[in-house]
């Protein structure tokens, strides 16, 4: 059986009046790929953010691998890889620039080559960061969560607005991570890629989790309750069809 890595329990968090997490509480087992659902303003950022040292949590408590958030902050940092917005790499720098210039800041010895075939860009190695496409920066931007070779990994949203053959490579890559033994932690607006990637999930509604368990789970718990589709479950989509027609290697030209 799995060891639990992460361990959040009635966590809050307000601003001023507004409280954006009501006491929350679930765990992330070691090696899983966890999902966290929610409309915009549910609560789902700031509980990443918490867990990832970069925000104050009003009560409750975190526990990541062992390590108390409120006493041994730094150590949590240490272990875990969190991908940044794209906005955050500085744009005249190539690709082997970025990844040497952030394994310094982590004193680490990473062979930025090594890690760009991890994300299948070795090719665009002396390429400056704003050369590069939508799907090759989030791509990059998963790359450098690696650097501290981590074991967890945090993802926000990391497939908003990319393309459908963008989308499943991504897909492919965190599944590759997971398989290396890293736990990952993903925020998404789909629930196609939840479906496909998530072990687990955890649907965030107003600042509360109103349900957690296996997307098969959810599913059969909801044809249980007598719903069906207004249209015949087909065996494929059309997102099938798109990458079928199109090709399913990487083109982002």
């Amino acid at each position: 059986m799995a060891n639990t890595i992460i361990q959040v329990k009635n966590l809050h968090k307000k601003y001023g009046d507004f409280e954006a997490v009501k006491g929350i509480s679930f765990d992330v087992m070691e090696g899983e790929i966890f999902g966290l659902l929610g409309p915009n303003g549910a609560g789902k950022s700031t509980t990443l953010e918490i867990i990832e040292t970069l925000r104050t949590k009003t009560s409750g408590e975190v526990i990541v691998d062992g390590f108390n958030l409120d006493k041994q902050p730094n150590e949590i940092k240490k272990i875990i890889g969190v991908q940044l917005q794209t906005s955050g790499y500085y744009p005249g720098l190539n690709l082997v620039e970025l990844i040497n210039l952030f394994a310094g800041l982590y004193n680490e010895s990473v062979d930025p080559l090594t890690l760009l075939d991890k994300v299948n860009l070795r090719d665009k190695a002396k390429a400056k960061f704003k050369e590069l496409s939508g799907g090759q920066k989030q791509r990059f931007s998963i790359a450098t969560t690696l650097i501290n070779k981590p074991r967890i990994v945090f993802l926000d949203e990391p497939t908003t607005g990319l393309d459908p053959q963008a989308r499943r490579n991504l897909w492919e890559l965190v599944q590759a991570i997971r398989k290396e033994g890293t736990t990952v932690i993903i925020t998404t607006h789909y629930m196609d890629e939840a479906e496909v990637l998530c072990d687990r999930v955890a649907i965030i509604d107003s600042g509360k989790i109103i349900a957690i368990a296996t997307p098969d789970k959810l599913i059969d718990d909801l044809v249980a309750t007598g719903f069906e589709r207004p249209k015949e479950v087909k065996k494929a989509n059309l997102e099938d069809v798109f990458i079928n027609l199109t090709g399913h290697s990487i083109r982002e030209d």
